[in-house]
């Protein structure tokens, strides 16, 4: 399974080269964008999406929003589920988010740690910030679902 990271509007150019191989994506999404805003191209299939808004947060900004460590980023069991139909689909794995860095940067390395061992490619490469929280979160709700937990 190969796993990658775009910025948003990288999105649909991604996949217009990809439409012919088994993609899954996933697309973080700010508060201030509508889910269906991330276009796909013609012919793709809906159930190959898991969209989900969480803006990019580190913990030091949970209480301001009305979060604690463990109501924030409710929906990472289900995401992780998602995740594990992809990879027993043999599907790879886009991760989305606006600037490409920080959410999807985390996700694909939660991803990559669970299922290779080597998550630390993205903490070490410069072009990513990955967010601990997503990271910690998809982590454990992947290592949950395999009951490693």
């Amino acid at each position: 399974m190969k796993v990658e990271i775009c910025a948003g509007q990288e999105l649909e150019r991604l996949l217009q080269m990809r439409v012919q191989e088994a993609t899954a994506i996933i697309c973080f999404c700010d508060t201030t964008e509508k889910k269906d805003d991330i276009p796909l191209p013609a012919g793709y299939e809906e159930t190959a999406v898991f969209r989900i808004i969480l803006d990019d947060l580190d913990i030091e900004d949970l209480e301001e929003f009305g979060f604690s460590v463990d109501t924030f980023f409710p929906e990472a069991e289900e995401l992780a589920r998602f995740i594990y139909r992809a990879y027993e689909n043999n599907q790879n794995i886009l991760c989305r988010c606006t600037y490409g860095e920080s959410r999807s940067a985390a996700c694909a390395a939660a991803i990559l740690e669970h299922f290779y061992g080597k998550g630390i490619s993205i903490f070490r490469d410069y072009r990513y910030i990955p967010n601990k929280l997503v990271f910690n979160k998809v982590y454990d709700a992947l290592r949950k679902i395999k009951g490693e937990s």
